[in-house]
């Protein structure tokens, strides 16, 4: 009785700390990784760094990993390292690989690779996290307590200034007075399909939009779900299946991604132009192998509107840049 009291209250105390590592004695398949978009002031640099862990069904595929996508140049990279270079501090998120350190606070660079020299400190201030209660902790709001999902997602800031700069091979660049976004997934794989955007790059100072639709498996079935915010005046309008919301008018071309989602009191629009991006490594049942493309260059155009008298009335329309967007695998299994 006492063993199973102790098992439900780590697994408690895991759900409520969604930054924190959640890989702590688990068996493979099983990843996590942290996201850390930087935007320098005049976004004329754009960085993407993912660190990460990866444990595999046999001990000699676990490791430890870090992603680099160059938002301008398109170049991506991916490092590994032993799986005993990965160290964390527990119910925080406070994680290092090798030499390198992240936390909700900063990130402290030193990789020194073959093809690539990146060391510098990036620190975060102003964070805008997602709300964690125990009816919704964090984005995936009562789903984050339904066990073994395929995989879990959390947002640790919606938005923050930078402060620091790096320095990649040889050539330094200064992210003072930048803006960034964090978030991070875990679980036993990807979804099969998905799609992925994000940008806190709007003219009006304060605004950002995250938003993800993706397959998701329920038993020997499946179900297209979705979760996603919109930032606008202090406000948080949280859009999920969870809440009832519904997606509308989803449409996918070479070109552009589109939709529309609604509840009964608030509409939000989304049209994203598309453009060229980076590889990433993505995990999957038996490896960290699947390849995935990446943009930092996408342009997002929302448009908020609030129900008054059974009328939709206009309360934001603006454009969002250097939007993070990801198209994913079978499309036509979302509609």
């Amino acid at each position: 009785m006492n063993k199973y009291f102790e098992y439900f209250r780590y697994d408690l105390w895991r759900v409520l700390r969604p930054l924190a590592f959640h890989g702590d004695g688990k068996s493979g398949p099983f990843f996590e990784g942290w996201y850390f978009k930087l935007i320098s002031a005049d976004g004329a640099q754009r960085l993407s760094v993912i660190p990460g862990v990866y444990i595999g069904k046999e001990h000699h595929d676990d490791h430890a990993f870090i992603q680099l996508i160059d938002g301008v140049s398109g170049h991506s990279d991916f490092f590994t390292f032993p799986f005993d270079q990965f160290t964390f501090q527990p119910g925080h998120m406070d994680v290092r690989v090798g030499n390198n350190h992240f936390s909700r606070n900063h990130i402290n660079i030193a990789l020194d690779q073959p093809n690539m020299r990146l060391a510098g400190k990036v620190a975060f201030s102003g964070q805008v996290p997602w709300p964690v209660t125990l009816s919704s902790p964090g984005v995936m709001g009562w789903y984050a307590w339904v066990p073994g999902m395929e995989c879990y997602h959390g947002i640790v800031s919606l938005d923050h200034t930078l402060s620091g700069a790096l320095t990649m091979n040889g050539k330094k660049i200064d992210f003072s007075g930048g803006r960034g976004y964090m978030e991070k997934d875990w679980g036993r794989a990807m979804p099969s399909a998905w799609i992925w955007m994000q940008t806190n790059h709007f003219e009006q100072p304060g605004v950002s939009l995250t938003f993800s639709i993706a397959d998701i498996p329920w038993g020997s079935h499946s179900f297209t779900g979705f979760l996603g915010g919109f930032l606008f005046n202090g406000q948080l309008y949280r859009f999920a299946t969870y809440t009832g919301a519904k997606i509308s008018g989803l449409e996918v071309t070479d070109e552009r991604v589109s939709f529309t989602v609604s509840d009964r009191k608030s509409r939000l629009e989304i049209h994203a132009l598309r453009q060229e991006g980076g590889v990433l490594q993505a995990p999957t049942i038996s490896q960290m192998d699947r390849r995935i493309t990446e943009s930092l260059s996408a342009q997002v155009s929302v448009n908020l509107s609030e129900k008054s008298n059974s009328r939709w009335i206009e309360k934001y329309s603006g454009v969002g840049q250097h939007a993070g967007l990801e198209v994913v695998g079978d499309l036509s299994i979302l509609r």
